[in-house]
């Protein structure tokens, strides 16, 4: 059937009339947009304008990127890059080409979590709630502690490790709350508002162990930052390791490094209270004495004074009043010092139920067994100093010279008994002194000597 030509009710288009017209409908119908896809068919005109394609693993979209929006982006695209474009849908008349006009691109991924962690930080901190001044200080002696994490976390072990070594007396409570994934955020600011409304915690810990930034997004949220600024609790931030930044850290009361930095910080140093009131007590002991010994002093200045008056009615009088004063400091004292051995049993309990005592014993075995090796050990070299002193006494007296005397022979010797040796020493009517092995004889050279030798 032939086509009938448009009647005048019909409007007949000019392809530049379609193409204006069909523009000012795709622009009004659809706002700014986001998209997510790889980048293809770049280029890089010298007016600095970029010109690309967006495309899926099914579809692509034209697109452009003017020079004004390009030079602001803050890294380089190129193709194959997966980047997420924000833009509003319009069509170039000249050819009819369906485009997408953006205005501004984040590198998808991690670059994109990361200009959102910026941006979020940057409004935050311009708002003052990362100011110091604002932020609560930390209870010095924390009754209740609090720890928002996971329960299954390595995190919660390390927390609850320390807190037990530092600071067993306090109590602690697990606000539990998922610390990674889609309902990460929403938990832990459900489990930060019930830990704040109920009023338990003297202070709350909030963290998780280290992970990438997506790992570490829930501490990256918005309305998690206000509720711990807002938060009437004291909170301390223990997200990841030392390298590790969330918006949490920022807006908490304390950052801490890691979990274990946090429950450190939090808790006060236990057996460093403890030895603190042993001093205490050693200088209460100490100071009672020396007020006792003024008071004594005192009595026998003041007994001196009334020897020389003879005041006997007001003696009894004063009498009467120190031993009240006395017994009433004692029985204050008596209080004070019950008050503190009371408190100082308490902590030697809790101390007392963590002494490593496996380990004492077995240091004590070690002990025992090093001794036993040196008792073995001196035995072994005083047997062998004994052989080597009896070798020598061998050896020293087979060189005596009272051996030589008991073969026979004889030392000679002036009056001053001293050997005679050479030859000159022998003068005629000289005394002498022979030794003999048993007996010596005093006698006189009645003649020079002669030449010889023993035959």
């Amino acid at each position: 059937m032939p086509i009938q030509p448009p009647g005048p009710e019909s409007r007949v288009y000019a392809p530049s009339e379609l193409n204006q017209e069909v523009r000012l409908h795709l622009e009004a119908g659809f706002p700014k947009l986001w998209i997510q896809a790889e980048i293809s068919n770049l280029a890089r005109p010298a007016s600095g304008h970029l010109y690309f394609t967006l495309k899926d693993a099914r579809a692509q979209i034209r697109c452009a990127l003017f020079r004004g929006h390009a030079a602001g982006l803050g890294f380089r695209p190129e193709n194959g890059q997966e980047v997420v474009v924000r833009g509003r849908l319009s069509l170039y008349e000249a050819r009819g080409d369906y485009q997408l006009i953006a205005d501004g691109m984040l590198e998808a991924g991690a670059g994109m979590l990361a200009r959102a962690f910026e941006a979020l930080k940057k409004k935050l901190d311009a708002e003052g709630l990362f100011d110091p001044a604002r932020k609560q200080a930390l209870p010095a002696w924390p009754k209740r502690i609090g720890l928002i994490t996971s329960p299954s976390g390595a995190a919660l072990q390390d927390m609850l490790r320390v807190l037990g070594q530092r600071w067993p007396a306090a109590r602690v409570r697990l606000y539990p709350s998922a610390v990674q994934g889609e309902q990460a955020a929403g938990e832990l600011l459900k489990a930060l508002r019930a830990a704040d409304r109920h009023g338990w915690a003297d202070v709350l810990i909030i963290g998780r162990g280290g992970g990438s930034l997506e790992d570490l997004m829930a501490f990256n949220d918005e309305t998690l930052a206000r509720a711990i600024v807002a938060a009437k609790t004291p909170i301390v931030s223990a997200v990841g390791h030392e390298t590790d930044f969330a918006i949490a850290d920022f807006v908490a009361d304390l950052r801490a490094a890691t979990p274990t930095a946090a429950a450190t910080a939090v808790s006060p140093d236990g057996p460093a209270l403890r030895q603190q009131l042993m001093r205490l007590y050693r200088r209460l002991l100490r100071t009672t004495g020396q007020h006792f010994d003024r008071l004594a002093q005192r009595v026998d200045q003041l007994g001196h004074r009334l020897l020389l008056c003879h005041p006997g009615k007001r003696l009894d009088q004063h009498r009467l009043q120190l031993e009240q004063l006395q017994a009433r400091n004692g029985h204050a004292i008596k209080r004070a010092l019950d008050l503190r051995q009371q408190q100082l049993a308490g902590l030697q309990a809790r101390l007392q139920a963590r002494h490593p005592g496996r380990q004492l014993d077995q240091l004590t075995e070690r002990l025992y067994t090093l001794e036993k090796r040196l008792r073995r050990a001196m035995g072994g070299e005083l047997e062998r100093k004994q052989r080597a002193l009896a070798g020598l006494s061998r050896n020293l007296d087979n060189v005596s010279p009272l051996r030589v005397l008991e073969r026979g022979y004889a030392v000679v010797r002036n009056p001053e008994r001293q050997a005679i040796t050479q030859r000159d020493d022998f003068i005629k009517g000289t005394k002498i002194n022979i030794l003999m092995n048993e007996f010596e004889v005093d006698c006189e050279i009645t003649a020079a000597p002669r030449k010889g030798r023993i035959q």
